[in-house]
């Protein structure tokens, strides 16, 4: 573990839809012992089903692959949870993370991914090579109703 990792995590399972519900289930119980409130809670939930949701939908353009996810909980009470594909990749990730930008028009996508999991997390940052894949982090400090 790093400096200052309180616990951290690895998860990896199929691109399957159903493995959205799952990815949330895992990254709540993950964060429980910080005692977040039921706010919290959901937004990072909502967050992670976006980032999971991007790698099925997008990441692997509903093909099968393999979707990672590692999280770590520091000191200061601070979450950092990383959902990663190893898919199509995005050439030009700035374009990407503006509102209602969608790679699938055909398909009654809202382009609102990034947006969302921006609003619900303290600072998102995505990484990405074409033809290798994309990693999202995500990072919210959590239990602030205890200061």
């Amino acid at each position: 573990m790093k400096k200052n990792t309180v616990n951290e995590m690895k998860l990896s399972f199929p691109s399957k839809s159903v493995n959205e519900a799952f990815a949330r289930a895992a990254v709540a119980a993950f964060v429980m012992g910080l005692d977040p409130t039921v706010g919290e809670l959901s937004d990072l939930k909502t967050a992670v089903s976006e980032a999971v949701t991007n790698c099925i939908v997008h990441g692997y353009r509903r093909e099968s692959g393999v979707i990672y996810i590692n999280g770590a909980i520091y000191e200061d009470k601070r979450t950092v949870i990383t959902v990663r594909d190893k898919g199509v990749g995005i050439a030009d990730v700035k374009q990407a993370m503006q509102p209602l930008f969608t790679t699938s028009p055909d398909e009654e996508r809202a382009g609102l991914g990034f947006a969302v999991m921006q609003s619900f997390c303290d600072r998102v940052r995505v990484r990405s090579t074409p033809g290798r894949g994309t990693s999202v982090t995500l990072e919210k400090q959590l239990g602030k109703h205890d200061e």
